[in-house]
């Protein structure tokens, strides 16, 4: 529906425009654009249709004078720039992430604080009201964001339980340590005991409670625990590589390797084939993420599949209710062994 001005150029529709096409006040339009409170259905419903036809689009910057707030979120990964690009993790979590908010016409604003300088920036951004809240990806024990964050009153949501925070924050995450069990007792069913593990790193939840549950499944299965089967990666595919070789000097005689991350255990492909070891004959490798890595790997992987879109479903789900007003809460998701060539 096109308006003109008093100069016969076309306009841009208003609320009174709205308010006029939809029979309601502009009070009514108002409490509508602002979370439908105290309006009743069928008048909602009215100025729904009425916004269709007129074409209306919020002005976001009139409204955040009004109600204090900006009207997007920032999704921060911490961790260096390459490593976005690399870890097709953060792709996936971004992608569901930003779906799950245009359901709520809200804008998800990308950013990367890979070291100390980048996260005090960004963190003086966000604590001066640029964003409404933020999910955290990827915190390390001891980074102090999150807990500038919530000092701040900044609405918050971490994916994976954060580490070393005094504080209580939001979560959503898949539940590592019985991912890590499954998997382990997957290698020890199909017969494996000379199992070796490449870990996240350790002052992440993933890389803790992934090793966690591995020790768990051998203590349990009445398995050694050998330490020389244990190397320690950062969640890179030349990591992975690199543990590989490492743990094939300090035991040659491993029948196994429950990796931490599909795209690590790309990299411990590349070492196994380069020391003439077949997989899964000689030594069986099992991941974790079910990421579009495990897609790409010779064999196929077999893998712990994490409930990505639930889990970016789930970190939005709990921001708004939290920008809301609600208490910060947690949430605990299941994961599922997906069984391929490689194991």
């Amino acid at each position: 529906m096109s308006r003109t001005d008093s100069n016969g150029r076309r306009r841009p529709p208003t609320i009174h425009d709205v308010a006029r096409e939809a029979g309601v006040s502009r009070g009514t339009v108002s409490r509508v654009l602002n979370g439908g409170h105290y309006v009743s259905p069928a008048a909602e419903e009215a100025v729904n249709a009425a916004i269709r036809k007129t074409g209306y689009v919020v002005n976001r910057h009139a409204r955040s004078l009004i109600t204090g707030r900006s009207d997007s979120v920032a999704f921060l990964l911490t961790e260096p720039q390459e490593r976005f690009f690399e870890d097709p993790n953060f792709n996936v979590l971004l992608r569901g992430c930003t779906q799950a908010l245009a359901a709520h016409d809200i804008p998800l604003l990308l950013m990367i604080a890979g070291t100390r300088d980048e996260r005090r920036r960004i963190a003086r951004y966000i604590t001066s009201g640029h964003v409404d809240g933020v999910l955290l990806v990827s915190s390390h024990s001891g980074e102090p964001v999150a807990e500038q964050l919530r000092a701040a009153r900044v609405p918050l949501v971490a994916c994976g339980k954060p580490l070393g925070q005094s504080s209580k924050v939001s979560y959503v995450s898949a539940d590592d340590r019985d991912g890590a069990r499954e998997m382990v007792r997957h290698l020890v069913r199909t017969g494996r005991r000379r199992i070796a593990t490449v870990t996240g790193p350790l002052d992440t939840p993933g890389g803790t409670e992934r090793l966690a549950g591995y020790r768990e499944i051998l203590a349990e299965s009445g398995i050694e625990a050998d330490e020389r089967l244990i190397a320690s990666g950062d969640y890179s595919r030349a990591s992975g590589e690199s543990c590989a070789a490492e743990l094939l000097r300090r035991a040659p005689d491993l029948d196994a390797v429950f990796v931490a991350s599909d795209l690590m255990a790309q990299g411990v492909l590349t070492a196994l084939g380069d020391a003439g070891r077949r997989v899964p004959e000689d030594v069986a490798v099992g991941g974790f993420d079910d990421s579009p890595a495990a897609l790409d790997t010779r064999p196929a992987l077999t893998t712990i599949r994490q409930p990505w879109d639930r889990i970016s479903a789930e970190m939005v789900r709990v921001l708004l209710a939290q920008i809301g007003g609600e208490e910060t809460s947690t949430v605990t998701l299941p994961t599922e062994l997906v069984i391929r060539d490689s194991a």
